[in-house]
């Protein structure tokens, strides 16, 4: 016998189209009244919301009983809800994402909330049903709690404290870039009026080092230079430009080709400054890398040898080698391998830490995380400042709780797992 539709116990089927419901709400939210605004969750309303959410499951714990409330902590449409959910993940990692919309009209596309997706109003009613299902499936099994549940409940615990954390801290995280010179103490950073603010943590930059890459040379045409029309448009500019070739330096392979020229590393030096026509070591700041090249042309057989520099920030030290009446020998400019500032770190009230920031090596200073952001491009390792991103989180703490308990019921559910394997 066939079973029908909303006929109990209800099944995935029905929570297809209860999700379905709930996203088509949210779809018409958003073309109503425009996206979900994270900043009204702005503390103490974001501990409001959560007071609402906890009251919510609590309700539904005291009438669990009750067949709406069975399933909606029930298996079909947790598992429905979270694959709604990372529907809406895959998509954001296909399609490029927006702050916030231009001020023209948007597409049809922007205000169902694609481009915005996580302040999208079907995204937000569908994250919130979740921490409902979550919540109560997970709390009511503390009523009748059993060592059976501990893995269990690590697993759902943490997800849920992990996904309170990432939805209701987002309007209190605060994201700053803080520019500080060499040899100087800053506490203050401009808002987007160019306002000063003033911050509880202040840095003091000691030292900004940058280690670069070996250069590439490069042979330039000197008469491919785009002929003009009279009325100023290029000739032929639908004609494919041809890939520029480069030659990697590395000492260990000093042979290669480029174009008709092989090309010979004779010296090389990483940090070098120029004296007369000659490059001299010298681990000075505005040292520049050089390299004694010898090139000979494959077919008439001609030999030129010669320094080339791309001389850094100093002019003079610039060098290239001709190699014929119309081709010039250059080397590019090296690209950064690594960049780190040496600073001292106070936070207001606290005690300093000496540190190194990195890319991709924060420091952690409280509810603070400190992020190595950028440097003055223009001077590269000569640079006189280096700029770092402070964020600050107070929810970063229950964030890592929740992960930290997911972790622990992931160890129990593999060692669980290998332990029935050895009875078996």
């Amino acid at each position: 016998m066939t079973r029908k539709l909303w006929q109990y116990p209800w099944g995935y089927p029905e929570a297809a189209l209860f999700v379905a419901g709930i996203a088509l709400t949210g779809f018409l939210l958003q073309l109503t009244v425009g996206h979900f605004d994270f900043a009204l969750l702005h503390h103490p309303a974001n501990f409001i919301a959560l007071a609402v959410l906890v009251g919510l499951i609590t309700l539904g714990i005291r009438f669990q009983s009750n067949l709406l409330v069975r399933w909606i902590a029930g298996i079909p449409l947790a598992v429905t809800l979270i694959v709604a959910l990372l529907l809406f993940g895959f998509y954001m990692e296909l399609t490029p994402q927006l702050p916030r919309l231009p001020p023209q009209t948007p597409d049809i596309v922007s205000r169902l909330g694609f481009r915005m997706v996580t302040s999208s109003w079907p995204f937000v009613l569908l994250y919130g049903m979740t921490l409902i299902s979550l919540g109560i499936t997970t709390f009511k099994r503390f009523l009748r709690f059993s060592r059976r549940d501990i893995t269990f409940l690590c697993n759902h615990l943490g997800l849920w404290i992990l996904l309170v954390s990432a939805g209701f801290g987002a309007a209190d995280m605060v994201r700053v870039v803080m520019h500080v010179n060499v040899g100087e103490t800053e506490w203050r950073v401009f808002n987007k009026d160019g306002e000063a603010l003033e911050l509880p943590i202040a840095i003091t930059l000691k030292k900004f080092t940058m280690e670069e890459y070996p250069p590439n040379l490069t042979i330039i045409d000197r008469q491919a230079v785009p002929q003009t029309q009279p009325g100023g448009k290029d000739e032929g500019k639908n004609e494919p430009k041809p890939k520029q070739k480069f030659f990697q330096i590395d000492p260990k392979r000093p042979d290669g080709q480029l174009g008709d020229w092989a090309i010979t590393l004779d010296k090389y030096l990483h940090t070098a400054v120029r004296i007369g026509g000659e490059y001299r070591a010298n681990p000075m700041p505005e040292s520049t890398p050089a390299a004694k090249i010898t090139a000979r042309n494959l077919i008439t057989g001609e030999t030129k040898t010669g320094w080339v520099s791309s001389g850094g920030n100093i002019p003079e030290f610039f060098s290239s080698l001709p190699l014929d009446d119309g081709h010039i020998l250059t080397m590019a400019q090296p690209e950064p391998k690594r960049y780190a500032s040496d600073v001292t770190i106070l936070p207001k009230g606290g005690t300093s830490i000496n540190t190194t920031l990195e890319v991709n090596k924060p420091v952690s200073v409280g509810n603070w995380m400190i992020y190595q952001y950028d440097y003055d491009t223009t001077l590269g390792k000569m640079s006189n400042w280096s700029g770092m991103e402070l964020v600050f989180d107070p929810w970063l703490r229950p964030a890592q709780i929740g992960m930290g308990i997911m972790a622990i019921g992931a160890f129990l559910l593999v060692w669980n797992g290998t332990g029935r394997r050895r009875s078996i």
